[in-house]
C-alpha cells in the first residue's frame, strides 16, 4: 500500500531533520511538507532529504489540505513534525487498511517523556479517542484519499481541525484506533507546565464541541516552536 505522509510545518528546522531521518527508515511512498511560510531552514531541510515542500497560507488545516492535493498515495497519513512513528506501527496501519473495512483511523498516543503524569495523560488520551472518537492530530490521523476528498479535507479552522475532521470521518464509516503508538514531543508540557497545558487542552476541546468560536479559542493556544 503506497502511503503519502503529510507533515504541516512552521519553523520546524530543529526537529524536522530527525523526523525525516526516521521516516527514511520506514520508507513510505512519499513525504510531503505543507509549509505555512517558515522563516528558518525548514524548506532547505526538506529539499536536502528529497522531500517536496508545498507552500501555502499559514494554518495547519490549510497546509495539510494543500499538501494532500499533491499526494499520489493509496493512503494519507498526517504526521506532526515533532512526532515519531516506528516501523511496526507503520506496517500495522498498512496491513489493517488493506482489507477495506475502515475509512481511516489513528494511533494510540505516547508522549515522549518518562514523567508519570505525562504517561498517565497518554493512556487517558488513548481511552478518550477509542471510546469518545475525540482524536487529536498528534495521534497520526490516516485516511483513504477518496474519503478525504469526499469530506472536503480539513475544515479551515485555526484550531481543533483534527477533532472536527475525525468526528466527520467517523460519520462516513468505520474507523480504527490502533494499539500501536505514535510518540509525540513533550515540549509544550515541559515549557508551559503539565497541569496548565492539560487543563487548557481539555477546556479548548470542550468549548469547541459546545460550539464556541475556534477563532477565539485559538488565542489560548499560540504556536509553540
Amino acid at each position: 500500500m503506497n502511503v503519502s505522509v503529510i507533515i504541516p510545518t512552521l519553523n520546524e528546522s530543529r526537529l524536522l531533520p530527525g523526523t525525516l531521518q526516521r521516516l527514511e527508515r520506514i520508507a513510505p511512498f512519499e513525504v510531503l511538507i505543507g509549509d505555512g511560510g517558515s522563516e528558518d531552514d525548514t524548506a532547505a531541510i526538506a529539499r536536502h532529504h528529497g522531500v517536496r515542500c508545498i507552500a501555502s497560507e499559514r494554518g495547519r488545516a490549510v497546509q495539510m489540505n494543500a499538501a494532500a492535493r499533491e499526494a499520489r498515495g493509496d493512503l494519507l497519513l498526517f504526521l506532526h513534525a515533532d512526532s515519531d512513528l516506528d516501523a511496526s506501527g507503520f506496517e500495522r496501519m498498512t496491513h489493517i487498511m488493506q482489507n477495506g473495512r475502515y475509512q481511516g483511523g489513528a494511533f494510540s498516543l505516547s508522549i515522549d517523556s518518562h514523567t508519570p503524569a505525562l504517561q498517565t495523560i497518554s493512556r487517558l488520551a488513548t481511552l478518550r479517542s477509542r471510546y469518545l472518537n475525540l482524536v487529536y492530530g498528534d495521534q497520526g490521523i490516516f485516511v483513504r484519499p477518496e474519503v478525504f476528498r469526499a469530506l472536503g479535507g480539513f475544515s479551515p479552522l485555526p484550531i481543533c481541525e483534527d477533532l472536527d475532521f475525525f468526528l466527520r470521518l467517523k460519520k462516513q464509516g468505520r474507523t480504527v484506533i490502533l494499539r500501536e503508538t505514535i510518540s509525540t514531543s513533550a515540549r509544550r508540557w515541559h515549557a508551559e507546565g503539565v497541569v496548565w497545558t492539560t487543563s487548557r487542552n481539555i477546556l479548548i476541546a470542550s468549548l469547541f464541541l459546545l460550539g464556541f468560536s475556534p477563532v477565539r479559542l485559538s488565542k489560548w493556544y499560540p504556536p509553540k516552536r
